[in-house]
């Protein structure tokens, strides 16, 4: 019996002295506020405090506690609720997984510190990693917990608090945190080898031990064994027939029984190695096919050709040309995949983390041989995605066993699972030569870049179709030639990750075009301003461009370019970089639509049926903000129903920076159609305004006030007396063989400075300031957009600096590193607002653009520092003394 006062409530529990005191507080005592995501003390969202000090739950053995005091985020102490309100205030929560985590460590530290420092807070925040905010606002939150209202209300502009924010600093519940009674435990059998046959011993004998409820393979699939998020390509099963393609690809299932600790080391299967093509060059020219159906290992390529670029080229007064070389990046989302499964009747229900609820039904529905009416997806909140959640992980395992039991199921991926089995960036070898004339104009761009799309076609032709589109840059280049192809290896899948490729893309571009400024003899800000695309050029596919902001952002960071010049001029290893960047948002040359529901109750009460799933980017704020400001009532009369297939419409996926411009447009359509509805009620104009008060709505026009009495109007069947539903899909047009066409409706644009100092004797970067000026359009939230930013910076220096998986020996969060708080500098954002005339009052998507830049402006930076230009991602200290040392004459 261990006793100890938990939250200010004295506990006694029977439990092992040795067991984590993680699964003490979730397990037995219903604290799912502490989240789990490493179990290795790396992560730090289980932080509580033990007798007031931060501690990691999962590395805390439950003796250790006896006769302590445990903080969890369930308290309420008067200092953690000071914080919440601060992380509301400053909008320090995004997906919110992290949060619970950061809160305790900061109640220890104003515990013995009541007016921390910046450099305080981020050393004793430091323990808690966070994948989705870049920190900063943590920061600000920490230092900052005055009495300072938050701003509760407002419509489009209004840096409103997350409308989710409350839940998120009470310790919101993910898919590991409901469990439905009685539910059977479920573990997947991987492959340990990137390539292998198998077959199984007995596994009747073993699905009949104590413990196992039942044992589950390929054979077992219902349905059609495979899917895939672009259905030409799918070509993944869900549980694999041997031989496995990949290390961590799941072969079998075992189903244990409640209360057993899983246990699948003696499972009866025997592996039979096989050669692994892990090289791209190599898999192109080799003479085993990972596919059959795909000669040369190719899964697909992608071009676009305007124009003579070779013609062009040789023409040039200038050329640069060369080679980038990125590894594969893993997504280190702090919640691992988790969920659970039911049968209500005949009717399967999934509740799991997912970017793309339509898209989980569809293919789990196949997959199980069953009608896509009798699959429910249930999303939980999601705990950080940034694209591997898009592609079904857990959900048809889950269903299989629900279905074929008739027992509710759980299963959580740790952390090596996670990593091992889902997507990664692709890595990419590009090559190629830009030209300019001697006025600094470019001429032309010859891109080719080569992409490890792993053992199965995930986001492949994505990538591949996206990234030659991109290959120019923000820039007006009269002649292009650029090729992408994905090839098939025996690697990790590579799937989607915040930019689809465009990423590396960039850093190619962006080094190179330094590196042509200097040849001209431009400044470098100056050379990419003069080449800047405008309003009526023509893109690379032959698109007219309009609201194009690419000018714009790059002329607001002049006063800080010059200035980190000046800074920087004749100090050792310091250096100044600057970065551009475009995005195409929603799919490319794809249908995309986003369907929106807005109904309205005899009640008063207005409810928003929004599926776009929030990944901590903020659609459950932003979207009620744009139908509130296009309805004409205040939010605070808005009652969101979030994503679920069986009670929100489909608004399509969360990927692409879609979401607020394409689910967004969707909203405020149908709050205009609502509207539309509602003035013709009273014989109104559009310049009438609206009220809502106990039911009555209200409709002013100069002198004349209407009452329309909701409750004496007829109820439908929905449940409402009025509704509206409406639907958008960008305006885009197919690419023809050339890639000429129009593949998006929207872009986004921004550019980056960074300022850093080198070590050149170990090699090693500290970043100084980040100054970042993005194109969103319309800020329809300030603080959200600004969080989307540093976030989005955070991982460009993970991808410049640190990120690298190896398949095999960074399958945790202590060998793969992703960025700290000391990782992290202060960053200015500026945000531009060039509106579209597509976009839901002008506004553009933001998310994935804010990552393209930082890692170019980081070469870029380092390549003025010290001459040295660096060629294979990521610039770990060994390979910037390599390349400094190359530089040298």
């Amino acid at each position: 019996m261990i006793t100890f006062t938990l939250n200010g409530q004295a506990i006694t529990t029977d439990t092992a002295p040795t067991r984590r005191l993680s699964e003490v507080l979730r397990e037995d005592l219903g604290m799912k506020g502490t989240k789990v995501g490493c179990d290795a003390g790396d992560c730090g969202s289980c932080t509580v405090l033990v007798d007031g000090r931060a501690m990691c739950a999962c590395l805390t053995p439950a003796a250790r506690v006896q006769g302590a005091h445990v903080e969890t985020i369930e308290g309420e102490t008067p200092e953690l609720t000071r914080l919440r309100a601060a992380f509301l205030r400053h909008g320090a929560a995004q997906c919110g997984i992290c949060t619970p985590g950061m809160l305790m460590a900061a109640v220890d530290l104003l515990g013995r510190n009541p007016t921390p420092t910046e450099t305080q807070a981020s050393d004793a925040l430091g323990g808690v990693l966070c994948r989705c905010t870049g920190y900063r606002k943590i920061i600000a939150a920490v230092c900052d917990t005055t009495d300072t209202p938050a701003i509760t209300t407002g419509g489009v502009g209004a840096a409103l608090q997350r409308l989710d924010g409350a839940a998120k600093v009470a310790g919101d519940l993910f898919g590991a945190d409901v469990v439905p009674d009685g539910a059977l435990t479920l573990k997947a059998i991987r492959s340990p080898h990137h390539h292998a046959a198998f077959t199984f011993g007995d596994l009747t004998a073993y699905g009949q031990r104590p413990g196992i409820a039942a044992v589950f393979t390929a054979a077992d699939i219902p349905g059609i064994n495979r899917f895939g998020v672009i259905p030409p390509f799918a070509d993944q099963p869900a549980i694999a027939p041997s031989p496995a393609r990949f290390r961590g690809e799941c072969v079998a299932l075992v189903a244990f029984e409640p209360g057993v600790t899983p246990d699948t080391a003696d499972f009866p299967i025997h592996w039979q190695e096989r050669p692994a093509l892990m090289i791209p060059a190599e898999a192109e020219t080799a003479a085993h096919l990972i596919h059959a159906n795909r000669p040369g290992n190719r899964l697909t390529e992608g071009r676009v050709v305007k124009g003579d670029a070779a013609s062009a080229l040789a023409a040039s007064a200038h050329i640069v040309e060369g080679e980038i070389t990125t590894a594969f990046v893993e997504h280190a989302y702090i919640e691992p995949e988790a969920g659970s499964a039911w049968m209500e009747r005949d009717v399967l229900n999934i509740r799991a983390c997912t970017q793309a609820p339509v898209m989980d039904r569809d293919d789990t529905a196949a997959i199980l041989g069953l009608p896509v009416d009798k699959v429910r997806i249930r999303p939980s909140a999601v705990g950080g995605g940034f694209g591997s959640k898009l592609d079904i992980s857990l959900q048809p395992l889950l269903g299989l066993v629900a279905m074929k039991t008739g027992r509710p199921v759980r299963m959580t991926y740790t952390r090596q699972e996670s990593m091992v089995s889902t997507t990664k960036r692709h890595p990419a070898e590009i090559r190629g030569r830009i030209g300019c004339d001697a006025t600094g104009r470019i001429t032309a761009v010859d891109f080719e870049g080569r992409f490890d799309t792993g053992a199965y076609a995930s986001w492949g032709p994505t990538v591949a179709n996206r990234v030659p589109v991109h290959a120019s840059g923000p820039y007006l280049t009269p002649h292009v030639h650029a090729r992408a192809r994905a090839i098939h290896t025996n690697g990790p899948v590579s799937g989607a990750f915040r930019g689809f490729g465009v990423p590396q893309a960039a850093i190619w571009q962006e080094t190179l075009y330094d590196q042509l400024a200097d040849k001209a003899g431009i400044d470098r800000l100056e050379f990419r301003i003069l080449n800047a695309l405008s309003d009526g050029d023509q893109s690379a596919t032959g698109q007219v461009m309009q609201a194009t902001g690419i000018r714009q952002c790059l002329e607001s960071l002049r006063p800080h370019w010059h200035r980190a010049l000046a800074e920087a001029r004749g100090k050792p290893g310091r250096g100044v970089g600057i970065a551009s960047c475009w995005y195409g948002c929603g799919n490319t040359s794809l249908p995309n639509p986003s369907t929106i529901r807005i109904g309205i109750t005899a009640q008063g009460d207005i409810v928003l049926h929004q599926g776009a799933t929030d990944i901590g980017q903020g659609s459950n704020t932003v979207i009620p903000q744009i139908a509130a400001e296009a309805l004409g009532l205040p939010i605070e009369h808005f009652h969101l129903i979030g994503p679920d297939t069986f009670l929100t419409p489909d608004a399509g996926k969360t990927s692409a920076s879609r979401q607020t411009y394409v689910s967004g447009r969707a909203a405020h359509d149908t709050a205009r159609a609502l509207r539309a509805i509602i003035l013709r009620l009273a014989n109104a104009s559009d310049a009438a305004s609206l009220s809502l008060t106990n039911g009555t709505l209200t409709v002013t026009e100069g002198t004349i006030r209407r009452d329309i009495a909701l409750g004496k109007l007829p109820t439908g069947a929905d449940g409402y007396v009025l509704h509206a539903e409406e639907t958008y899909d960008p305006p885009t047009a197919p690419l023809d063989a050339n890639g000429q066409g129009k593949p998006y409706a929207v872009y986004g644009y921004g550019a980056q400075l960074v300022e850093l100092c080198v070590e050149p004797t170990l090699g090693t970067v500290k970043l100084l300031k980040i100054t970042a000026a993005h194109d969103v359009g319309r800020a329809i939230n300030p603080q959200l957009a600004e969080g989307q930013i540093e976030g989005g910076i955070a991982q460009g220096i993970g991808l410049a600096l640190m990120e690298e998986y190896l398949p095999g020996r960074t399958e945790n969060l202590h060998d793969y590193l992703i960025p700290t708080t000391g990782d992290v500098p202060p960053i200015q954002s500026i945000l531009m607002e060039i509106r579209d005339p597509e976009g839901p009052f002008g506004a553009k998507g933001l998310g994935e653009h804010v990552l393209i830049p930082t890692a170019p402006a980081i070469l870029n930076a380092i390549r003025h520092a010290t001459g040295a230009k660096i060629t294979r991602l990521p610039a770990l200290p060994h390979r910037i003394l390599a390349a400094i040392q190359g530089a040298k004459p």
